[in-house]
């Protein structure tokens, strides 16, 4: 599913709860997703009540491996189930030559990754690139 520049930004908003600790991880390798997953079943069991949203969004060269990555795969439908949101950068897509369409259903494409965190910051989302 391609989410259009705003799709995020408009789409999203509506389930966003702002009352909420709502979180974003920036990522420029796929390796991360399982210690990112560990993390937010860490911060749901701190927050409680107030967790909201995790997403995660992978930009950058480490695209490449996303579709021919088994574990990483099985990672993001375990992440999917966690209600983790994950994301992959359609600029990063196309200057990989990816076809969007080639990306698994656990995972949606976003036009602009990196837009889109300084999008969900300016929302509150607590943010951090690694």
């Amino acid at each position: 599913m391609l989410l259009v520049l705003l799709g995020i930004g408009t789409t999203q908003a509506q389930t966003i709860h702002h009352e909420k600790n709502n979180y974003l991880v920036l990522s420029k390798n796929v390796q991360q997703l399982k210690p990112v997953m560990q993390t937010a079943a860490e911060l749901a069991k701190q927050d409680g009540n107030d967790y909201g949203e995790f997403y995660v969004i992978f930009c950058g060269k480490t695209v490449q491996g996303i579709i021919k990555d088994n574990d990483f795969l099985s990672l993001a439908k375990q992440a999917k189930e966690q209600n983790l949101k994950v994301f992959v950068c359609g600029l990063s897509l196309k200057k990989f030559e990816i076809d969007p369409k080639d990306i698994p259903k656990t995972m949606e494409v976003t036009e602009n990754g990196i837009l889109d965190g300084f999008q969900l910051t300016k929302k509150g989302f607590i943010t951090i690139t690694i």
